[in-house]
């Protein structure tokens, strides 16, 4: 009995679901019902049978109920636990409402007024359960839905007949057109013609046809202006899920998209253009990401390129997000689930973390403490849990971007250490001097590449003065040796025109 817990997912637990349908709708159906007091008279040992069997179905309801409860997905197996959990809910203040023995004031009323059992009604949401549960399973949903609509409607129409033969009593029959005819005439006085005649009288109200008498006292306009107002929202609701039920059975057959690529999320997001894509993960995951201590009143620009980097994941109950002892390589913040710190048995629970919270931020920004980067405590995830992940790559890759800001977290991230009196100050120093000398080397690159940019500068100018040098020396030897040749040309005519001048004379 201490271990006996009920599977809201088994079949057990489904038929008696449908069960309980027939006492709550008997409630709804005859405590009205008794309005009319030749039914109510007439038939009385067979209502008190009746009324006790069904709180006898309630109190076993009840019974049932305190054993059962799932948590994130997970059934809870710990009667305390489940006790507790059902005696501080809501539920158990609307079940024992429905529970409380009304039935006394029978003695101050009489037995013939079982309106004193109207608390009865208030389990209405266990009916709403099992309807819910028979549409999901059955093979016909949309009949369904129209069987539940007509339902509805029928029990609306059913209290409204009731009511309106109470008026009609309180009025006087036969007093004028509008209520009831007197029950003095043989024909209006059987029970079936009672019945019928309220019933037919409260269907052509709510269907608006029009076809009633007027009312003449104020009672009456105000019983007439009640109905039209709620005949207004009984054809809203016809029209609405008449056309809800047609648009699911125009669209049937696309439940699979047989004519669509399925694609995952990111698969999606790849397809955008990384503007958009920005947008995107802004509107969705900032607020989340800003929550995270170290990244409060960071600029928006950096929260907008970290969002881009934020990675899903899904954890299944009892697997572990990590275990104590592990180097830390990422962070996590909780989007929907529990998760739970544990002890290294697996079962004590040191605190819970809940859509929202986040953990292992320290570990991400390469200070050391003295746990040596490693993780502190196991966490696991009591149902399924959708998280997101930051790794310790991408934020450096996100910070060499914006190196102010990665002083900034650097110094947050040392003050949450501090605080915590994790922080290794012998590091820390160690830390400063290999800045300085990181430092010193960055200035040493930057000096040696402004060398290698002016000596590449002075080569490409010595390369461009050999070239006009050697073009300049070409020049020359070609003009010396035009000139050369023009002399020789020179030396041989003249020498020709010598020996001519001795042969012919001294003149030429």
């Amino acid at each position: 009995w201490k271990e006996w817990v009920i599977d809201p997912a088994d079949h057990s637990y489904y038929i008696w679901l449908h069960v309980m349908i027939v006492p709550i709708l008997y409630n709804w159906v005859i405590i009205i019902l008794t309005c009319f007091k030749a039914i109510a008279v007439s038939y009385l040992p067979v209502w008190l049978t009746l009324d006790y069997m069904s709180d006898l179905m309630y109190y076993a309801d009840t019974i049932l109920t305190l054993h059962t409860y799932l948590d994130q997905g997970i059934l809870i197996k710990n009667l305390t636990r489940l006790r507790k959990r059902y005696l501080t809910s809501k539920r158990f203040l609307i079940d024992l409402l429905s529970l409380l023995p009304t039935d006394f004031l029978y003695f101050v009323f009489g037995i013939e007024t079982p309106m004193v059992r109207v608390n009865r009604l208030l389990r209405i949401p266990r009916l709403n359960e099992a309807l819910d549960r028979m549409e999901t399973r059955t093979s016909y949903p949309n009949t369904f839905r129209i069987t539940k609509l007509m339902m509805y409607i029928f029990v609306l129409i059913h209290w409204n007949a009731c009511l309106y033969f109470s008026l009609s009593d309180y009025i006087g029959f036969g007093m004028d057109r509008w209520v009831y005819p007197n029950i003095s005439n043989p024909t209006f006085a059987t029970m079936q013609r009672q019945y019928v005649y309220c019933f037919w009288f409260s269907t052509n109200i709510f269907t608006t046809i029009g076809d009633t008498p007027l009312p003449e006292r104020e009672e009456e306009f105000l019983f007439m202006i009640a109905d039209l107002l709620i005949a207004v929202l009984v054809f809203a609701s016809i029209v609405g899920n008449v056309g809800s039920v047609i648009t699911s059975l125009r669209d049937r057959d696309n439940v699979f998209f047989p004519n669509h690529e399925m694609m995952r999320e990111n698969e999606i997001l790849l397809q955008l253009p990384l503007h958009m894509r920005t947008e995107i993960g802004v509107s969705v995951h900032l607020p989340t990401l800003s929550k995270v201590t170290i990244f409060q009143n960071c600029e928006k620009s950096l929260l907008e390129e970290l969002v881009l980097k934020l990675t899903p994941q899904v954890f299944s109950p009892g697997e572990y997000v990590c275990r104590k002892g592990d180097v830390g390589h990422e962070m996590y913040i909780i989007k929907e689930g529990k998760l739970a710190v544990v002890a290294d048995d697996g079962v004590t629970e040191f605190a819970v973390l809940s859509a929202g919270n986040f953990f292992g931020e320290i570990s991400i920004l390469n200070i050391r403490n003295k746990s040596g980067n490693r993780r502190t405590a196991n966490i696991r995830s009591i149902g399924y849990s959708d998280v997101f992940s930051l790794s310790k790559e991408d934020l450096t890759d996100v910070l060499s971007q914006f190196p102010a800001a990665k002083r900034h977290l650097e110094e947050k991230g040392r003050q949450i250490l501090v605080k915590m009196g994790m922080l290794d100050e012998s590091a820390e120093e160690g830390d400063g001097d290999a800045d300085q000398i990181e430092t010193k080397l960055t200035k040493l690159e930057d000096h040696l590449e402004l060398m290698q940019t002016k000596l590449a500068r002075l080569m490409v100018e010595l390369e461009s003065s050999n070239s006009k040098m050697q073009a300049r020396v070409e020049r020359l030897e070609w003009e010396l040796a035009s000139q050369e040749a023009d002399m020789l040309v020179y030396g041989e005519i003249e020498e020709m025109t010598k020996k001519r001048g001795e042969g012919v004379g001294e003149e030429v």
